[in-house]
């Protein structure tokens, strides 16, 4: 019998009775990191990894019960023996190990292999299984390393301050944001400014230890502040909003994955597009099927049919696995859940 099948209710594992990023309300919750389309309100009892236990507790509401785990701690669930390790995807990310009868899955959650100042980095977990995202599952999909991305960011704001226009960034509320704040620590000490949906989820990271830029929310400013210079970040979802209108004039730019083809950049009108993602590209998924020693791959996510096409290459057992009904899973999505409003 498989550790880990689809439900309606998303995965779950029925020799543990636990669900994992369930998507509708379950008796028990493993949670892999704070992202709205993985922590979801309505559980009974959730558990996660204790470094994102704010942002969960923020995701899912302070009265739940949620149990923290440090790193590797092991807890038993029915006949499983479950750990949480770290995904290096956003800050508390984990990947769930599951142990039964000898046999060990693993479920990847989101991951990436890249260094980020702002979590802990991905480890590998030898398995049997492993349940891997494919988000950015195509050969076309190759990061650039993030301190080369950080230079091109900052270059951009510099030229915009010279040209006497406010720097736009769009970027995702929770993970990106933050990520960008620290890698810009190497350039400068600036100020940065934020929108609305941004300011409580960067505090938490402030609290949680994470070294950031300086930062200040829009609606701080008065009325007239002259904005020619500044860099703003602002979720995608404020892009064409009459929010936009103060900053007059600017450049917008947008940190995604979804940069590294160049159609999403003109398609989405952005000036400028920067390919950082938090999420393992091509080689990286490669290199971490390879590094864990699994003999079954399950991937989820994106594009699958190119990642099972190269296990089978490699003589890997390979199949795409979705849980049903599952909501759509893909950082335009995570976008959408966080954009938010200005407060």
């Amino acid at each position: 019998m498989d550790l880990i099948i689809p439900t309606d209710q998303g995965l779950y594992c029925p020799p543990g009775d636990f669900h994992i990023d369930p998507h509708r309300p379950v008796e028990r919750a493993v949670i892999t990191h704070g992202h709205a389309d993985h922590a979801r309100s309505g559980s009974k009892r959730y558990w996660g990894a204790a470094p994102g236990l704010g942002l969960m507790r923020e995701r899912i509401g302070y009265g739940a019960g949620i149990v923290p785990l440090a790193y590797g701690q092991p807890v038993e669930f029915g006949a499983t023996r479950v750990s949480l390790h770290p995904a290096g995807h956003v800050l508390g990310s984990a990947q769930v190990r599951i142990e039964h009868q000898g046999e060990v899955w693993v479920v990847s959650g989101d991951y990436k292999r890249d260094a980020d100042p702002t979590c802990a980095p991905f480890e590998v977990v030898p398995c049997d299984v492993f349940i891997t995202e494919a988000t950015f599952g195509l050969p076309v999909y190759r990061w650039q390393e993030p301190a080369e991305i950080a230079q091109e960011i900052f270059d951009w704001w510099q030229e915009c301050k010279a040209n006497g226009v406010c720097a736009i960034l769009h970027c995702y509320a929770l993970g990106k944001a933050q990520r960008i704040l620290a890698e810009l620590m190497r350039h400068t000490d600036e100020t940065v400014y934020l929108h609305g949906a941004m300011t409580k989820l960067v505090k938490l990271y402030r609290d949680a230890g994470v070294a950031m830029l300086p930062t200040d929310a829009v609606g701080n400013q008065p009325k007239f502040f002259d904005w020619k210079g500044r860099l703003l970040l602002a979720p995608p979802g404020a892009g064409g909003t009459p929010w936009m209108r103060r900053f007059k004039p600017f450049s917008a730019a947008f940190a995604s994955g979804w940069m590294r083809v160049r159609g999403s950049r003109r398609r989405q009108a952005y000036d400028r597009g920067f390919a950082l993602s938090d999420h393992a590209d091509w080689p990286s998924l490669l290199r971490t099927i390879q590094e864990t020693g699994a003999k079954r791959v399950l991937a989820m996510h994106g594009n699958t049919e190119a990642l099972v096409q190269w296990c089978h290459e490699q003589g890997i057992a390979a199949s795409a696995l979705e849980a049903r009904d599952e909501p759509q899973h893909d950082e335009a999505a995570i976008a959408d859940s966080e954009a938010g409003s200005e407060s």
